[in-house]
């Protein structure tokens, strides 16, 4: 397990500032910060050293001959995220390089990560929890697989139900020691990036309930059909209603496999869902979201009605 950090991009290239983690990721068996080691870089564009601010360190990283491309996020779906439990997605993509470029070597680092808002001031990034594994699939192309792992308690907000960009980068560092006490020659370090490689949506969790009552119930006699529509509330860590919304009441007799859309209700202030029905034959209410941009679908478990 790596060191997870965040980035922020100024001035055409990346700069990474670290954020708070759990315990659990902020240790392991490696401890190579990309935080540190893309500051670093960064900062050699500009002639200063990252963490003192000093001109010690000299030159400039070279462009590596690297290009990300058929970048693959969760498998082209949104990813969805409760309250609290971890989510790991997966990623592929590949890398098209020179024959001089092994981004499967020891002194290669590569990764690729999300981010939203804009590239000159992103709000959020999500990484993995561990490097991208990747194969050479001839001398210029390399197949590569990882993962992203969200811990929705401890990195979201509301505000991130949006949709993220990702972006790429490979950094070789051809033997130089990134955490020498020595001055770095960058002009021997290579690196390579690349930007809205791919969107993902990033969706809260929805729950959806159905209660049918009176039951059993007289044919011809009104059925009260409630229900709740929730989703996850990131900046609380609750779960909270999902106000001013329609969810389809819908029915599917005792013996049939196919429900049928009775009408549509809207939610209220507290993504409550009442409404009422005549006892016509057995069969199961549901209510029926269809989802939105920020809040995936979701269908209640059918309630059974007894019609006498």
């Amino acid at each position: 397990m790596r060191i997870r950090a965040t980035v922020a991009a100024v001035t055409g290239a990346l700069a990474l500032s670290a954020f708070a983690v759990p315990a659990a990721q902020a240790t392991g068996s490696d401890t190579h910060n990309p935080v540190d080691t893309l500051k670093a870089l960064h900062a050699a564009t500009s002639g200063k050293n990252a963490f003192t601010g000093a001109t010690a360190d000299t030159g400039t990283p070279y462009a590596l001959d690297a290009k990300f491309g058929n970048v693959k996020i969760n498998s082209g779906k949104p990813i969805v995220a409760g309250t609290s439990a971890k989510v790991t997605v997966p990623v592929t993509f590949t890398v098209t390089h020179g024959a001089d470029v092994d981004v499967t070597a020891d002194d290669t680092e590569l990764d690729l990560v999300i981010y939203r808002g804009s590239y000159s001031s992103p709000a959020n990034i999500l990484v993995g929890d561990d490097w991208p594994a990747c194969t050479n699939t001839s001398a210029t192309l390399a197949s590569c697989k990882g993962t992203l792992d969200i811990y929705p308690g401890e990195e979201l907000l509301n505000a991130d139900a949006t949709t993220w960009k990702a972006l790429g980068y490979v950094i070789d560092w051809n033997d130089v020691d990134p955490y020498t006490t020595d001055d770095i020659d960058w002009t021997k370090v290579g690196y390579a990036e690349g930007d809205a490689l791919a969107t993902t949506k990033l969706q809260r969790l929805s729950r959806l309930t159905v209660n049918a009552a009176p039951e059993p119930v007289k044919k011809g006699k009104t059925i009260t059909v409630t229900g709740s529509l929730t989703r996850a509330n990131w900046d609380s860590g609750k779960y909270t209603g999902y106000s001013g919304v329609y969810a389809q009441l819908q029915f599917r007799k005792k013996n049939s496999t196919t429900y049928t859309t009775v009408k549509s209700v809207k939610t209220t202030s507290t993504g409550a869902l009442k409404t009422t029905v005549k006892a016509g034959v057995d069969g199961y209410y549901r209510y029926s979201f269809v989802g939105t941009t920020t809040t995936p679908a979701v269908k209640a478990a059918g309630d059974f009605i007894d019609v006498k």
